[in-house]
């Protein structure tokens, strides 16, 4: 009786457990199903306005005077007086003297030349009298035919001559002892100082570095691309004042800003860069205006030249224009991919000429995924001045 019950007890649990599992299953509820909808994404847009658009181009470049001079020593010498403003940085004005070369021997020579000149006028008053003397003698005579050796006019010529040559020594000797004395050619400022106090120099000597202050020029490259939007004449004529700059620089921690106008275009291409340069000019520099630095020379500025105006475009920050050059438009809350032609491309802005009407609402949120026709949600903004 014992291994019956031992082998029938386990089958009967098990079928009870079972029976137990059937009736847990059948007994469990169902849940409804619901479908899940999704949300459209919410979208940046803006209502395109085709409108003109100011066309701007940037450059840089370094400040640099207008006028700048090497001076040299035209005569030879030891250096006898030197100005305080001679200095680097120094202030002159025109005809201020800078330094004086010794003149002692210069002063001799002056003087020397005058007794020339004044034995020279001499002879030739003597000559001249002589010669008015024979003639009268050959005329009271009367015999034969006379000649210019016998009437003094060979010797009265050597006399003029020599005059003339002694009065040319003694201009040169003048002109000699004024370059004695270093004047400043106009009114300006001293970059290097090359000679001091004592020191011998000969002609061709460098005496310094000066430099007007009266006007500064930028040298500014143009790439080639932006050449169609400003009004210049790369034959050479360029009326002043006809194009704006605007120039900037960081200056003792703060961010400056000065007027200049394109003067002139430079006739060549640069043969390493491809590009043509056009010369900004500011005319008094150094001015003092309450606030804001002088536009000293060295000084490296970033340049914005306004350029011409594109009519009838629109305009869209850079954000919005896709890698192929394509735009999301949203019709009737569903992105549509659109070509659109892109005449310019400024800082965070681009204009477009063709593709996209008045009126247009434009997706300017980067998307993921996008595809045609899929439907959004847009949130609207204003169009970026």
């Amino acid at each position: 009786m014992r291994p019956i019950i031992r082998w029938v007890l386990p089958v009967l649990v098990i079928l009870v457990g079972a029976l137990i599992s059937v009736a847990v299953v059948k007994s469990k509820r169902q849940v409804p199903k619901q479908q899940v909808e999704l949300a459209a994404p919410l979208v940046r847009a803006m209502t395109i306005e085709r409108r003109a658009f100011e066309v701007r181009v940037a450059s840089q470049g370094t400040v640099e005077p207008r006028t700048e001079s090497q001076l040299v020593a035209q005569v030879a010498g030891r250096i006898v007086s030197v100005s305080p403003q001679f200095a680097a940085g120094g202030l002159f004005e025109k005809g201020d003297r800078l330094l004086s070369i010794e003149s002692s021997d210069y002063e001799v020579a002056v003087v020397q030349a005058r007794g020339q000149v004044a034995n020279g006028e001499l002879v030739l008053a003597q000559e001249k009298a002589e010669a008015a003397l024979a003639r009268r003698e050959w005329k009271e005579l009367g015999q034969g035919e006379t000649s210019s050796l016998n009437t003094r006019e060979l010797q009265v010529k050597r006399a003029e001559a020599n005059l003339a040559s002694a009065q040319a020594a003694l201009r040169q000797a003048e002109t000699n002892l004024a370059r004695t004395r270093v004047l400043a050619p106009y009114r300006g400022r001293v970059r290097s100082k090359n000679v001091d106090l004592g020191q011998y120099v000969g002609p061709g000597s460098s005496l310094g570095r000066v430099f007007s202050d009266d006007a500064a020029e930028i040298r500014l490259p143009i790439p080639d691309r932006d050449l169609a939007y400003l009004d210049f004449d790369l034959n050479g004529g360029l009326a002043e004042e006809s194009v704006h700059v605007l120039l900037e620089s960081d200056f003792a921690g703060q961010r400056h800003s000065w007027d200049a106008r394109i003067v002139r275009v430079e006739s060549a291409i640069d043969p390493q860069t491809r590009m043509i340069h056009v010369i900004a000019r500011v005319d008094d520099p150094y001015r003092r205006i309450p606030g804001k630095p002088p536009l000293s020379a060295g000084l490296f500025v970033e340049a914005t030249i306004t350029a011409s105006t594109l009519q009838n475009v629109a305009v869209l920050p850079r954000e919005a224009l896709r890698d192929d050059n394509t735009v999301l438009v949203v019709e009737e809350n569903q992105i549509r991919i659109r070509p659109v032609r892109v005449v310019r491309e400024q800082n965070d802005l681009v204009a477009i000429e063709g593709g996209l009407e008045a009126g247009t609402v434009v997706c300017l949120s980067r998307l993921a995924v996008v595809s045609d026709g899929m439907a959004v949600r847009t949130v609207e903004v204003e169009e970026t001045s």
